[in-house]
């Protein structure tokens, strides 16, 4: 028996509850406690743990407090934590149209996988995604130039394509896997990819990572030249804003939104039928509500997006649906609530 297996099952017990906080969307400093605590106590082996809870003292290790230490004694007692057991049992409060927009959604155009900066496989993430009934879910990791996410080079989107094609053979079981990618928008308005490789992929999220404050007379024409571009399907959260503080996998701080003519913007994307992103992350939630509405005003497609990077996060989509109900967007107007076919068809097309 190893020394720490305990340690190891309670750390397995708190990221659980932070999986499950994250998916309630709840603060992000909740989330990150249950992270620190589970690094802290993967750090001990069992016989410290058993004395710290034979003396009552799991309190005083670093980054453990009464809720934390109280999910770390229940699972060294090996049972399932109650504080676990009670997340798992609630769901997203909806209204009756968010609800019927999520009920409609088929696909998710925008997740990540850890071929770039997500933290779980491919095969992880689709059999998530098949796990909650998806009809299709399109693998966007990050392009060259975001280094810091681990952008796939030319040579390695063209080994992910391989491995897609590969899995949607192996699968056959109705879920679909498409290959796609969430390419940077250089400052010269070009797109972060072989054109040639962005020619054989199924989906393009175009999304803009750097020099976010920048002004609009310089934003605006670089999204609007992305926009235009034949392979670019989806405007990815169009403003860059980050509303709070990650979970603590990452340290991204709160970020404004980027201005730019938003006008302008949204109406290429109607006339060259490029559909904006309503990003449901709960830190971007992106676009902010005001320019969702203009958006919809302008008459623009949708595309509500989970941008999931492990695979409690694809549950996100409730968020976005939330919104989009808010801002009178119907289903028809969401691309991911088509059939695959016609997803396919519109994107191809694009």
């Amino acid at each position: 028996m190893a020394a720490n297996e305990g340690g190891e099952r309670a750390a397995a017990c708190l990221w659980a509850v932070a999986d499950e906080l994250e998916r309630l969307g709840r603060a992000g400093y909740r989330v990150a406690a249950f992270h620190r605590a589970a690094a802290t106590v993967r750090e001990l082996t069992d016989a410290q743990l058993a004395a710290r809870v034979a003396a009552d003292t799991l309190i005083e290790l670093p980054g453990l407090g009464p809720v934390t230490a109280g999910v770390v004694a229940e699972a060294l007692a090996g049972g399932v934590p109650g504080y676990l057991v009670k997340l798992r049992e609630q769901e997203v409060p909806l209204e009756p149209a968010a609800r019927g927009l999520l009920e409609r959604l088929r696909g998710d155009c925008h997740t990540h996988s850890d071929w770039s900066d997500g933290n779980a496989s491919i095969e992880a993430m689709a059999a998530a995604g098949r796990a909650l009934g998806r009809e299709y879910q399109v693998l966007t990791d990050h392009s060259p130039r975001l280094t810091i996410a681990h952008g796939l080079s030319p040579q390695r989107l063209a080994r992910q394509l391989g491995v897609v094609a590969a899995y949607n053979v192996e699968q056959g079981d109705g879920f679909r896997l498409l290959s796609g990618i969430e390419v940077d928008i250089l400052t010269d308005g070009s797109l972060d990819q072989a054109p040639e490789l962005l020619d054989r992929l199924d989906v393009v999220v175009a999304s803009v990572h750097s020099h976010l404050r920048a002004p609009a007379e310089v934003l605006t024409p670089r999204m609007l030249a992305a926009i235009a571009d034949p392979h670019t399907d989806i405007l990815g959260h169009c403003t860059g804003r980050v509303v709070r503080r990650d979970s603590g996998r990452t340290t991204v701080k709160t970020r404004p939104e980027s201005t730019f003519d938003a006008a302008a913007v949204f109406e290429a994307c109607a006339r060259h039928g490029v559909a904006v992103e309503i990003n449901s992350r709960p830190d971007r939630l992106d676009p902010p509500e005001p320019l969702l509405r203009l958006a919809a005003e302008t008459g623009c497609l949708f595309a509500i997006d989970s941008d999931a990077h492990y695979p409690v996060q694809l549950d996100w989509l409730t968020f976005g649906c939330q919104r989009a109900a808010r801002c009178g967007i119907t289903a028809e107007r969401i691309v991911n609530t088509w059939p695959v076919a016609t997803l396919l068809a519109w994107s191809r097309g694009s």
